[in-house]
């Protein structure tokens, strides 16, 4: 193993889409959603063990989910859970692993990735990281990994690439797309030139920096301000002076689409953003009549193509119901229609005025 090699597993997010199992004190990336036996964050940690150092592998997450990280990933030195006091989205989580990284080692090549994607093909997944960061040692580049599309899906950002590659399988980023809508993402499929953005990304440390000093000057400086007490006691004093300045922006937004030193490798290692429960139904192992169940006491009758995630503890007998979303938690049953289920959000949002947090 390459001891210039690192990750950051962002670990940060509340994932409000797979309410009521995922709960603002407890979200998704700590649970087991698959039904694999163990929970998302474990599950990435596992598969970047198996090619990074394990002293290189850093967890970025909300200061109020540190207890969480430690229990679950044991491990994990402590060190190597990075606390944010507030959350800001892609960018200063990105800067803070960053600078803290390049104080280390200044030769520091760097994998961030999301702690809530699955993953099914471990070994294709190694070699296409490996692939990323042997290029990023050679090339002042940021490199992001594009999942080849299987559908016109509208649930995800889309990456345009010139079809001239530079090197082995590495090709120059065109242009970023939000989710688009069903037309658009059927003609960008149909193309052949777009991917699906997996949101992972692999630099030297060094040269992300310099594209902070270029596109969001702001929060360079903030952090360079302080660079000097990172990896030293005065750490999480300087990480609570840095976060109310900082700005609250995506890595994509703030510099990805806006750098003309960004590349992208496409991929294909069964990849999912595990962003909703139709995503789930996608990746669990289904019965004869298409339900994805996870529970081991759930009984299904004359009913199809559900998702279900009930308690161990419980019984639940499903009869008739075709094409839902059943979630059943100590203390909420959500039953909803599978195609409804990107309202959600406002379920949530309408519980909260209704009955405050209690049940968030």
């Amino acid at each position: 193993m390459n001891k210039n090699h690192y990750v950051a597993i962002m670990a940060g997010g509340i994932g409000s889409r797979f309410w009521p199992m995922s709960r603002t004190n407890y979200p998704k990336q700590f649970l087991d959603i698959m039904n694999t036996g163990r929970t998302l964050i474990q599950a990435t940690y596992d598969r970047f063990a198996k090619f990074i150092p394990a002293e290189n592998i850093y967890v970025v997450t909300a200061s109020n989910y540190v207890d969480i990280v430690a229990k679950q990933l044991p491990e994990l030195s402590a060190a190597n859970i990075l606390a944010e006091p507030s959350r800001k989205n892609t960018a200063p989580c990105i800067a803070y692993i960053s600078f803290k990284l390049h104080e280390l080692n200044s030769h520091a090549n760097l994998i961030c990735a999301p702690a809530d994607h699955v993953i099914t093909d471990d070994e294709a997944f190694r070699k296409t990281c490996l692939d990323a960061l042997h290029f990023t040692t050679h090339i002042k580049a940021l490199v992001t990994l594009g999942i080849k599309p299987v559908s016109p899906n509208t649930g995800y950002g889309y990456i345009q690439f010139d079809q001239h590659s530079v090197s082995e399988n590495v090709y120059k980023v065109k242009t970023f797309t939000e989710k688009p809508d069903l037309q658009l993402a059927k003609t960008f499929v149909a193309s052949g030139d777009f991917l699906w953005n997996a949101g992972i990304f692999v630099w030297q440390v060094k040269n992300v920096i310099k594209a902070f000093e270029k596109h969001l000057p702001e929060l360079f400086e903030v952090f360079d301000a302080e660079k000097q007490h990172l990896n030293s006691k005065k750490e999480k004093d300087a990480i609570a002076r840095i976060y109310p300045q900082c700005v609250n922006i995506s890595i994509d937004y703030g510099i990805m689409e806006k750098a003309d030193n960004v590349y992208i490798i496409p991929a294909s290692f069964g990849w999912s953003d595990l962003g909703t429960w139709a995503s789930a139904y996608e990746n669990i192992e289904k019965d004869y009549l298409g339900n994805a169940v996870a529970g081991n006491n759930v009984i299904v009758i004359d009913a199809t193509h559900n998702v279900v995630h009930a308690d161990n503890k419980k019984l639940v007998v499903l009869q008739g119901l075709d094409d839902f979303v059943v979630v059943d938690t100590k203390d909420v049953l959500l039953i909803c229609k599978k195609d409804k289920e990107q309202e959600i959000k406002d379920y949530v949002a309408e519980i909260k005025r209704n009955k405050g947090d209690k049940y968030l």
